[in-house]
């Protein structure tokens, strides 16, 4: 009777054992590919919130996209008023950065550098820079070069590079961001 309860204990243990160390293999095979993230700068002008994934699932590197919603805020010609000189107001204008990136590095090492490109969709036909130098438009282009600091497993994530702008006119612009997030 003893040893019928005690080899029923002992395949009652082993057997969570294997369960309990299944999952934790299972936890620790995932890896973070999607993140959450706000940026300051960059493609979306002035500040933007957005979401990065890889097109293949389970993996950190690799192909990918972003999509997002920002804001910015901008001098536009006010056409209402009867005045002899040009009079400016400043108003708030809305863009959905929309791009494809790949992002290099080791994978297990939570840094990692992204290289992309993409669209900037306004609400308002602005010109983004320089207003005798562009032609007013609503589409905009951008090259992302980013360092991303992105944990293996998920978690607290940033991102800082260069991103230059193409304005209306086919000019490129300068431009830095930064961002930080969340990875899962």
């Amino acid at each position: 009777m003893i040893m019928k309860k005690s080899l029923s204990l002992l395949v009652a243990i082993t057997g969570i054992s294997l369960t309990l160390n299944q999952s934790l293999s299972a936890q620790e095979e995932s890896v973070a590919n999607k993140l959450f993230y706000t940026e300051l700068g960059g493609p979306g002008l002035i500040m933007s919130a957005n979401f990065d994934s890889r097109f293949k699932s389970g993996e950190r590197l690799g192909l990918g996209f972003r999509l997002g919603a920002g804001f910015c805020i901008g001098d536009f010609r006010n056409h209402d008023n009867y005045w002899t000189y040009d009079d400016y107001v400043t108003r708030t204008y809305y863009s959905i950065p929309a791009g494809l990136n790949y992002v290099f590095g080791k994978p297990n090492s939570s840094s990692t550098f992204e290289v992309g490109g993409g669209v900037t969709l306004l609400t308002r036909k602005v010109s983004v820079f320089y207003y005798d130098v562009e032609k007013p438009g609503y589409v905009i282009g951008f090259l992302t070069f980013m360092y991303r600091r992105m944990p293996v497993n998920g978690g607290f994530s940033f991102r800082a590079g260069f991103t230059p702008v193409i304005g209306t006119s086919g000019d490129l612009f300068p431009m830095g961001a930064v961002g930080i997030g969340y990875a899962f």
